[in-house]
């Protein structure tokens, strides 16, 4: 018998090293499940070549079905239950002869022992088959048992501590007050706690004390600027349309929307539909109308001579790509030019989805061009402040009494001109007052949606394809009850049939949801690919955990506190994130949760934290895009127009990361430094890199050397105080304890070593002292100063002062 090669080289998928030496021990100690240890070794290997792609399957073999795995094929068996000598796949997988081995050697992609070893006891034990864990509802299970019931705080704990007992792990001890204060200061809020909130937390000693402190950071504005900066990766919002000469648009109010939805804890179901459909609703408010600029995130080009269709064409795939990414955990968007190799999403799948933004008006510039006003995308919301208002009120009020006045009769010639001077006068006001408006980019629906084809190939020139209407992935049913089919689904359908948990996928949803917000609280998901739920991606380690999370989510009406509190008062989010020797080899990922997570902070907070510790931030929630310190001549390669950079020379310069501007081709150095991502794209979880780079941008970068600056003269204000007393104050304002020994002598080592630099050099004092706006005061011992600022730039550069323990 020969069959085709059945295991292909597949995307690298990053959670395999990890994952497979949980699943793999787990498997060997207990009976093993098919969606945790056999499908993702049948979805990396095999898929690509005998998965659902019907166009691209080998030998006609499809190995992600049951029937046709099991069924008996020209005399033989790929799978035969309970019979692995009797089973061709493990004679294949197994084969010393290079021209029946599976994988082929020539894909570099063989199995395991561990691997093979799956393969045989799942067969052993009868092969039982199970539908993909993603595309099955959630079960709300309950709580388990456990051995050492004093030690879970609440119901997420028993479902870890009942994993952890079975694989004989304990679990670390309670971090101390201090790492648990940074801890959840940075999850909730992305800021340092403060003086205040530090005595306040350690001085309370109530049995609510812990409860105290996260109901505080819940409620405090900071809090939804640090969710903002979570969703805005997942939806690619920039300041910038990405394409070409990566021209600014409007769309800042959607940012402001989005912190605010937060704040105000909107339930994440109508924070979807107002993303999605605020415009289809029922009499729209203002900011629901703001929060469908979602549909216009996506990247645009405004070069002359584009080809409409093709952009059309682009347009529809970056919007199935983003929001199978966001609400699904799916990648629709290979779908695009054919079914999709891993997981059950057809070419009809992803058009069909597309079509419900095809009433989205977007194409304007395809004609109209933007020389008029470069930042304009039409449609556009006008968001005047009441000022403002009262003035354009006015002004339009004069210019249609002007009007008016023209039309009278029997005027001379000379009022006529008066009165067309007039106008003119009044039409130059009224311009000049729109032009000082706020704007934002909006969704309006097209009264006649736009004709949508499957394109064969995903190729926009061939319009041979069948048109498709509005629908959901056929096998995950039906997206309107029957007697609503007479109509065309809408984005509002879409919305609904997302979020609803008894007619829709709405537990599914929830599941995605609820895994990013755990992530958020222990730097990686119960499954461990924030974006892709399907065959590439990670089953959860704790299934019946995330299950029970996405049931609490809908059942507490999708509270995004409530389940954000519920995690964090939980004691598995209490541990301690020390290392221990015992759990590298069994555990190196930390996916079992045995312990907790020590990750450097994200870009933007890297930035907030020093200027927190500087005591330059400045709050105050919402606002147009800022534009701190940066490098001259970034931007000369941006052109149509050419563009000089013009940095914020006000307060603007201090407030939070999550304002910066955004740039898709040219972002800040300083976010680029920490792997903030461009936002072309979905990003679900940034990468985490370690670089020379980085480290000289916390050195060298003129808002750090400003914080740095700021912080030695409060260093320096702590009155009566010894060099060793003032650098250990220093030392616990940033990471909130004091210097051991070592590290003291190290720092006033440094202190010792600038002061004879500068006391040698004071022009290079001077010079140092002048990077950034603040002032220096003017009775301030520069070379003294500049001293402290080196120490300080050293403490800012910590790697503990940058990490969340």
């Amino acid at each position: 018998m020969t069959f085709h090669s059945f295991f292909y080289h597949s995307h690298a998928a990053i959670w395999v090293s990890a994952f497979l030496v949980c699943s793999a021990n787990h498997a060997t100690a207990s009976e093993v499940s098919f969606n945790r240890d056999v499908r993702p070794i049948l979805s990396d290997r095999c898929f690509q070549c005998h998965g659902p792609d019907e166009a691209a399957r080998k030998a006609d073999l499809r190995l992600d079905d049951e029937t046709a795995i099991k069924a008996n094929r020209d005399g033989g068996v790929i799978v035969k239950p309970g019979d692995p000598a009797g089973s061709e796949l493990m004679r294949r997988i197994t084969s010393r002869d290079p021209s029946e081995v599976m994988p082929p050697h020539e894909l570099n992609k063989p199995l395991t022992e561990k691997e093979k070893q799956t393969l045989r006891q799942w067969i052993a034990e009868g092969a039982t088959w199970s539908r993909h864990w993603a595309y099955e509802a959630p079960v709300k299970h309950g709580t388990p048992g456990v051995t050492q019931t004093d030690w879970p705080q609440n119901w997420i704990d028993n479902f870890i501590l009942n994993r952890l007992e079975q694989e004989k792990i304990d679990p670390a001890p309670d971090a101390d007050r201090v790492t648990l204060l940074r801890r959840v200061c940075f999850d909730l809020t992305g800021l340092p706690p403060n003086e205040e909130m530090t005595s306040a937390f350690l001085e309370d000693s109530s049995d609510n004390a812990w409860e105290t402190l996260t109901d505080r950071l819940l409620s405090s504005p900071e809090y939804g600027e640090r969710m903002a900066v979570y969703w805005l990766d997942l939806v690619r919002y920039a300041d910038s349309v990405g394409y070409h000469g990566d021209q600014t648009h409007n769309i800042a109010p959607y940012r402001d929307w989005v912190i605010n939805a937060f704040n105000r804890n909107q339930r994440f179901d109508e924070f979807t539909r107002d993303q999605l459909a605020g415009d289809l609703v029922t009499s729209p408010s203002v900011e629901q109308i703001i929060a469908t600029g979602y549909n216009r995130l996506l990247q645009t080009t405004h070069e002359g001579g584009l080809q409409p269709k093709e952009y059309r064409a682009i347009y529809a795939a970056d919007r199935v790509r983003n929001v199978s990414a966001v609400w699904m955990g799916a990648t629709v968007g290979c779908a695009q030019c054919h079914d999709h190799k891993f997981d059950p999403y057809t070419a009809q799948d992803f058009y069909s989805l597309s079509a419900f933004f095809a009433d989205v008006d977007d194409e304007k510039h395809f004609t109209a061009g933007s020389n008029s006003n470069p930042t304009a995308r039409e449609p556009e919301l006008e968001l005047p402040t009441p000022a403002q208002e009262a003035q354009l009120r006015s002004a339009v009020a004069a210019l249609e009494s002007a009007k008016t006045d023209l039309q009278a009769a029997g005027l001379q010639e000379s009022e006529q001109l008066a009165i067309k001077d007039r106008i003119k006068t009044l039409e130059g006001q009224v311009k000049q007052i729109r032009a000082g408006l706020r704007r934002t980019m909006i969704t309006v629906a097209l009264k006649q949606p736009r004709v949508v084809r499957v394109l064969p190939r995903g190729n926009w020139l061939d319009e041979s394809g069948p048109v498709v209407e509005p629908s959901v992935p056929k096998f995950m049913g039906a997206i309107m009850a029957p007697a609503q089919e007479a109509r065309r689904a809408n984005r509002l359908d879409l919305a609904h049939w997302l979020t609803d948990e008894k007619h829709g996928v709405g537990l599914l949803t929830a599941r995605v949801a609820v895994n990013r917000l755990w992530s958020i609280c222990f730097g990686s998901g119960l499954a461990g690919r924030l974006d892709d739920f399907g065959g590439q991606g990670e089953p959860p380690v704790h299934p019946e955990l995330l299950d029970r999370l996405a049931w609490e989510f809908i059942e507490n009406g999708w509270d995004t506190k409530a389940l954000l509190k519920r995690i964090v008062t939980s004691r598995v989010y209490q541990q301690s994130s020390i290392p221990r020797s015992e759990l590298l080899d069994l555990d190196p990922g930390n996916r079992l949760y045995a312990r907790q997570s020590a990750f450097r902070l994200p870009a933007e907070m890297i930035r907030d934290n020093a200027l927190a510790i500087g005591g330059l931030l400045v709050q105050g929630t919402c606002g147009d895009s800022i534009r701190p310190y940066q490098p001259d001549g970034y931007y000369r390669h941006l052109n149509f127009p050419e563009r000089t950079y013009q940095q914020d020379n006000d307060e603007r310069q201090w407030r939070r990361g999550v304002y910066v501007h955004w740039q898709r081709q040219f972002l800040h150095p300083m976010l680029r430094a920490f792997d903030a991502p461009s936002r072309e794209e979905c990003t679900a979880q940034r990468a985490k890199s370690n670089s020379p780079m980085a480290a000289l941008v916390l050195l060298n970068d003129p808002t750090f050397v400003e914080a740095a600056r700021a912080f030695a003269s409060q260093a320096l204000a702590q009155q009566d105080r010894t060099d060793e007393e003032r650098i250990a104050w220093a030392f616990y304002h940033a990471v909130t304890r004091y210097p051991v020994k070592s590290e003291q002598q190290v720092l006033f080592q440094l202190l010792q070593e600038n002061r004879d630099a500068f006391r040698s050099r004071p022009d290079a004092a001077e010079a140092f002292l002048k990077v950034g706006l603040t002032k220096t005061s003017s009775d301030a011992d520069l070379k003294e100063l500049a001293a402290w600022t080196a120490v300080c730039r050293a403490i800012l550069n910590l790697s503990e002062t940058n990490t969340r323990n």
